[in-house]
């Protein structure tokens, strides 16, 4: 009998390690049940509403496209782990949403499934959303196809329309670590990429770590965003083109000194488009209350030699920052008026567009560069730059040493680093919101500079810092 027995639970054990699990793309991707039967390998497409459920793991194999209007929740606590071997990544066409809302104790997490995680494992996540862009496809103005090599014969790569309002979701207390990869050169997944993506979006909490292209970029779109974090990404901290009109407030971000991209990294890389037209909607974003570190924690550290510039400014784009701390980058700041309508008259025209205010600069090696306009001169170079940092009522500062800010350790690669400001830091004062760009309801009006106010926690708990 005993014999018997142990045959009959064998027997089991084998059925039930058989059990399908992965998903064809034919509409077995959308058990929403937990437990024991639910399919935890997402692939193909998911074209109903699937919830995963708390206390799963669960691996992204290949492109997996939500489509047909379907919405993908993703419980408290569950991770998400994009598979090496077949780049996983997770595309949310138009239409459809992602409702990943963590909690500060129960972040949601998107990571590699390798043993030895490395930078650029996996795809990373890529929304697409409705919103207005200045680009086109086909012929069609106002669409856009998004890089990375996920377009395809169904257009599930597309974004863009003529609704600000779009809602893609939301993202909340979500890590995204491991995640880009260069599909072509100029044509990368980054760690979140978000094409046309509008501002009935909720974008909060989200920390990018170890992308092996840029940690966020906004390809147009209208969406706010809040408390991000890019931390040791290979390319540019923050990019955006095509449009991009949204507004970001407290923004960290922090490299490795010795990982830099051969297409040179940056904090900030801002275009209106590739060509520098004045095409519309233009690149206007708003950002305030950014703590921007470079790979230089003193001027003589030299590090890797593909980081160029704490911002990158060009292309007719008409981006403001307002009320930020950007130290320890070889340039602090270049505005490049080569190509294109020239960049600095959205600065010094009488009715500006952009503004660049409250902001300290601090232990870059060269604070300005300016580069002319070969085609349609303004007379601006780099003294000119260097008076409008400095212009009455600006309200910039201009520090030599990152020191000198006073942050309790800025530069700490170890998981350690502490960016809030420590008694005495000129960062604890100096802000300002009475600019009409930023005297509005989305902004927290701080009397501090920089992402963190002292003792601030909102970037703890949640996150992982390795």
């Amino acid at each position: 009998m005993k014999r018997i027995a142990i045959l009959a639970l064998a027997a089991a054990t084998i059925i039930s390690g058989c059990r399908k699990i992965e998903v064809d793309g034919d509409g077995d991707n959308n058990n929403g049940g937990g437990g024991t039967n639910e399919n935890l390998i997402l692939s193909g497409k998911i074209n109903t509403d699937r919830t995963l459920k708390t206390g799963n793991t669960y691996k992204l194999r290949g492109i997996v496209y939500v489509v047909d209007g379907a919405k993908l929740t993703i419980e408290p606590g569950v991770i998400v782990q994009g598979e090496k071997s077949s780049r996983g990544t997770l595309v949310i066409t138009r239409g459809t949403q992602i409702l990943a809302n963590g909690t500060l104790d129960k972040p949601i997490v998107f990571t590699s499934d390798a043993a030895t995680p490395a930078m650029g494992d996996w795809g990373g996540i890529v929304i697409l959303g409705r919103a207005k862009t200045n680009t086109s496809y086909n012929g069609t103005a106002g669409l856009g196809e998004i890089e990375g090599g996920v377009n395809n014969s169904e257009g599930l790569g597309l974004y863009g329309g003529a609704d600000d309002n779009d809602n893609s979701g939301i993202l909340k207390y979500v890590r995204i670590e491991y995640p880009g990869y260069a599909f072509l050169p100029d044509k990368e997944l980054n760690g979140l990429t978000l094409g046309g993506v509008g501002k009935g979006t909720t974008i909060d909490y989200v920390q990018v770590s170890n992308a092996a292209d840029d940690s966020f970029e906004w390809f147009g779109g209208s969406v706010d965003c809040k408390h991000l974090i890019a931390y040791k990404g290979l390319d540019d901290d923050w990019d955006m083109d095509n449009g991009f009109s949204g507004r970001v407030q407290f923004g960290i971000s922090m490299r490795d000194s010795m990982v830099g991209d051969v297409s040179q990294s940056n904090g900030f890389e801002i275009d209106n488009d590739a060509g520098g037209s004045s095409l519309l909607p233009q690149t206007n974003a708003i950002f305030s209350n950014m703590t921007v570190i470079g790979p230089r924690a003193t001027l003589t550290n030299i590090g890797n030699s593909n980081f160029r510039r704490a911002i990158h400014t060009r292309r007719n784009s008409a981006v403001s920052i307002f009320n930020s701390v950007i130290m320890g980058w070889p340039t602090g700041w270049n505005l490049d008026a080569g190509l294109g309508s020239p960049t600095d008259l959205n600065y010094s025209a009488a009715s500006p567009k952009s503004y660049f205010s409250n902001t300290i600069l601090a232990g870059n090696n060269t604070q300005f560069t300016y580069t002319a306009s070969a085609s349609a001169p303004t007379g601006w170079t780099t003294a000119e730059l260097q008076n409008y940092f400095n212009r009455a009522g600006g309200g910039n500062t201009a520090l030599t040493n990152t020191t000198d800010v006073m942050l309790g350790a800025a530069f700490k690669h170890d998981g350690s680093a502490d960016w809030n400001p420590t008694a005495g830091s000129p960062a604890l004062t100096g802000s300002d919101f009475s600019n009409s760009k930023v005297s509005n309801s989305f902004f927290t009006s701080t009397t501090y500079r920089g992402a963190c106010g002292s003792g601030d926690t909102w970037w703890k708990t949640w996150t992982r810092f390795f």
